[in-house]
């Protein structure tokens, strides 16, 4: 390892969004952006964390009107302060301790812990993060450091997936000691590092072992031995379906909405951790603070696998119609979840196929009437009636029993006449 960040370095100064010269005297760049600057990890954002003995607010707010950059102040009590830029965000924090090594001493792990002095570019590393960063190792700094904050227990695991790292063996004891200390942090920390572990097959054999020493017991204690290993069949039927159907891994792959990071795939993983039971499936992901889309998903997959597992190759037209209706874009993951459960994916070929053909009758029917057609038609009032022959329509259509507006009107006078005739049938009996 060099001692000094290379000068091509994302983080050399002069690919900053500030001069250096902003800076007072001493002040260190630290952390993550120091760790990966000398993996030659680079990004298009950069995220700069700095530490400075005094002064830390006032330097982020005086650098944020400079540059007409946005200003945060995330804790007041420690002094620490964001400014936030158009493609990167700079973090200013008061040094704890009276050195700049007593605050690397408090960090979790040494290839955290590694300063950088940015108007000399020499580095700063008195617990040889440098070394374990050669040897792929996350190490902690001591045990007492992880209890500080015990989400760092899990932080260790979604850092060695990021970096492809092993934990050092001390630090696996420490972590498997302290799990249950993760209990008592916010729910929103922990789903926060949670995502990171779903969202990539990287993630899988360190939230394998993460839930294997009970980090997560709290969050998903119907997680057993049985159904670990389903979360890498899950990464294998992704592949599996991707090479046949590339449009479908190519779904798996995309946030179930622009406002979310959460893939396809990462709920299909998700669902599989949760309790079979809905009710209390629902209660697990209220209690890490997953938002509606994401509960909505990953309770559409537990819901619907069960049935999609019984018959898949004699499913009726109007049992499917349900199916996609319930899914709609989730599909994918219910499908990978299922082959991964053992359905052979020969088994749902039809499904996806329908799912994947836009004008697939049963998958995305195209409303023949609307309510207001059905209202003007027959003189109804809006109500569940309504809704119920528009449905009746499209399972009609969608078994081939109509195909037109005038049949589906037709189709639906006769629906009405039928459920006239039963309810006179029931008052006269």
């Amino acid at each position: 390892m060099p001692n000094r960040v290379p000068a091509t370095s994302a983080l050399s100064p002069e690919n900053w969004p500030f001069s250096p010269e902003c800076l007072p005297q001493p002040a260190y760049l630290v952390g993550g952006a120091v760790r990966d600057a000398l993996l030659g990890r680079q990004s298009e954002y950069l995220d700069l964390d700095f530490v400075l003995p005094a002064n830390a607010v006032q330097t982020a707010r005086q650098i944020a009107n400079l540059c007409n950059a946005g200003f945060v102040l995330l804790d007041a009590g420690r002094q620490i302060a964001r400014v936030v830029f158009e493609n990167a965000t700079a973090d200013f924090a008061l040094q704890e301790g009276p050195t700049l090594e007593t605050d690397l001493h408090r960090r979790d792990f040494t290839v955290n812990a590694i300063a950088c002095n940015p108007h000399t570019g020499f580095l700063i590393d008195p617990l040889l993060g440098c070394a374990d960063l050669q040897a792929g190792l996350i190490r902690m700094i001591s045990p007492a450091n992880l209890q500080d904050d015990p989400l760092r227990l899990l932080r260790a695991y979604r850092q060695a997936s990021q970096l492809g790292f092993t934990i050092e063996p001390a630090t696996a004891a420490a972590i498997r000691h302290l799990a249950p200390e993760l209990a008592q942090i916010a729910a929103e920390r922990v789903r926060t590092e949670l995502s990171h572990l779903l969202a990539t097959p990287r993630g899988t054999p360190q939230l394998q072992t993460a839930l294997e020493n009970n980090l997560l017991q709290t969050w998903f204690p119907s997680a057993t031995f049985r159904n670990l290993p389903l979360l890498a069949e899950i990464d294998q039927s992704a592949l599996q379906l991707g090479e046949t159907w590339p449009e479908l891994g190519a779904q798996l792959c995309r946030e179930i909405r622009d406002t979310l990071k959460t893939s396809l795939l990462a709920i299909a993983k998700l669902a599989t951790l949760l309790d079979p039971n809905p009710q209390q499936a629902e209660k697990q992901l209220l209690n890490l603070k997953y938002s509606n889309p994401e509960i909505k998903a990953a309770l559409a997959v537990v819901k619907n696998l069960p049935k999609l597992q019984a018959t898949p190759k004699s499913m009726p037209v109007r049992e499917q119609y349900f199916l996609f209706r319930n899914l709609g874009p989730v599909f994918p993951a219910l499908a990978v979840a299922a082959v991964a459960a053992g359905t052979p994916a020969s088994a749902i070929a039809p499904l996806i196929q329908r799912y994947l053909t836009p004008e697939d009758p049963v998958a995305h029917p195209a409303p023949l009437l609307t309510g207001s057609d059905l209202m003007a038609a027959f003189n109804l009032r809006p109500g569940p009636q309504v809704g119920s022959l528009l449905t009746e329509i499209a399972i009609a259509r969608a078994e081939n029993r109509i195909s037109t507006p005038e049949a589906a009107l037709e189709f639906a006078f006769q629906q009405l006449r039928h459920q006239s005739g039963a309810e006179g049938g029931g008052k006269n009996s």
